[in-house]
């Protein structure tokens, strides 16, 4: 903070390509995947000087600027920096090292951008009781940029992220909130019921803030008054929400997210019929997330076991379209599966290109190569290799499972199937 606050203000109108800026409004005020970039483009100039802005701080040190800042600059390709005395081995070293850097640059973006959305949720949550109106408006913002980032052309990536939000609520609320977006974008709704599914997401355990702490979350051994307890949550998160002067849409996600489509959910036990689209997605997604990262994650399934679980219950409890959507979108092995690969080798998932879900990305166990050095191998560009099966982390082998390290919380992130670095670099 202290670097940041020692960086030079500069007028918008002055700001040229190659400089590295700072944006104090903050990840939701503005389109950018980052709110620290280098300007790579004048289109970026462009949406800068509409955001209405006069000043902005930049960084020299981090800026590269260009004597003519209509010509972009060119990475010349690992094979247009060969030089004569660069043997095959070296050739081949510079290129795992290239590949490595944007590897590791893609997943710090998501990662950051996945940090600003929670500080962001978690602001939204402490404005709820003492300013209800403006948590709506602060939802509102979060979600607005969330989707400004991913509803972009072309496919997204569905990713898995080292770290979550930190606390269990934050994380699912964007897990819920995130995926649930990915499958209204799957089934191509427009911005408004996207606007009406992101808020609804992002507030549908809102109730659970009026519960004590250890009633928020369901145990097996509640009684039954404590299980009446926390069925409540429901019912408080209705009228919080009617306190911050939500929409009908995502009010109606608030009280219909635990409801089934058998009628055997809860608190007004309706059925599928009478369930928003909205509901029947979040319902389906908050299912998914609780089987994966429960209470105690020592209960935890593996996502691939989650889905396996909703697959088998799918006639009764989802709405069967949606899931089946569900599983499209997620793949069979979703990011955080530990699988086999068809050549013996064990990987873990990381990636999924929602259109393309049977060939996954994944990171190979292989003991020749660190662990911090090891690159995501692109499925899609293997046609002989494939996934033979999926296993839980207590059955891989010990050094397998200490180089893939399975996560015990799963986070999932988005971004462009391109890698995502394209308008954004990261901060060093």
């Amino acid at each position: 903070m202290k670097d940041r606050i020692a960086d030079p203000l500069i007028d918008v109108s002055q700001l040229k390509v190659g400089m590295f800026i700072h944006l104090d409004l903050g990840w939701m005020s503005h389109p950018f995947p980052l709110s620290s970039f280098k300007l790579t483009s004048e289109e970026q100039l462009q949406i800068l000087r509409r955001l209405g802005l006069t000043q902005v701080r930049w960084s020299p040190s981090k800026s590269e600027l260009l004597t003519d800042s209509s010509v972009p600059p060119v990475t010349p390709s690992v094979a247009e920096q060969v030089v004569p005395a660069m043997s095959a081995e070296e050739l081949a070293r510079e290129a795992h090292r290239q590949a490595l850097l944007a590897q590791r640059a893609a997943l710090s973006l998501c990662e950051r951008q996945y940090g600003e959305a929670a500080a962001a949720f978690r602001e939204v949550m402490d404005l709820v009781p003492r300013d209800p109106r403006n948590a709506k408006d602060h939802s509102l913002a979060l979600t607005s940029a969330l989707l400004d980032k991913m509803l972009v052309e072309g496919d997204l990536n569905i990713r898995l992220l080292n770290e979550g939000a930190g606390d269990r609520s934050t994380a699912h609320a964007l897990n819920v909130s995130i995926i649930s977006l990915l499958l209204g974008r799957a089934f191509g709704l427009g911005r408004e019921e996207m606007m009406d599914l992101g808020v609804g997401a992002l507030l549908h355990d809102i109730g659970k803030i009026e519960l004590q702490a250890r009633l928020r979350n369901r145990d097996e051994g509640f009684s039954v008054a404590e299980l009446q307890i926390y069925q409540q949550h429901v019912a408080k998160g209705v009228a919080l929400a009617q306190g911050m002067g939500l929409a009908p849409a995502p009010m109606l996600i608030i009280a219909q997210h635990h409801e089934n489509a058998d009628g055997s959910g809860f608190p007004q036990r309706i059925n599928m019929d009478k369930m928003s689209a909205g509901a029947r997605i979040v319902a389906l997604v908050n299912r998914f997330d609780g089987l994966c990262n429960p209470l105690l994650a020592s209960k935890a399934m593996t996502p691939h076991e989650a889905l396996s679980l909703m697959f088998a219950q799918g006639r009764n409890r989802f709405d069967a379209t949606m899931l089946n959507a569900f599983i499209r979108m997620m793949g069979v092995y979703p990011p955080g599966s530990a699988v086999q690969l068809t050549d013996d080798r064990y990987a873990l998932v990381v990636a999924v290109n929602s259109s393309r879900p049977l060939k996954p990305r994944v990171m190979v166990h292989d003991p020749k190569v660190p662990r911090d050095e090891a690159l995501v191998l692109n499925l899609e560009d293997q046609p002989d290799l494939g996934i033979r099966r999926s296993l839980k982390a207590q059955q891989l082998p010990r050094a397998a499972l200490d180089y893939l390290s399975p996560r015990t919380r799963v986070a999932y992130f988005f971004e462009p199937v391109a890698g995502g670095m394209a308008d954004a670099e990261l901060a060093a």
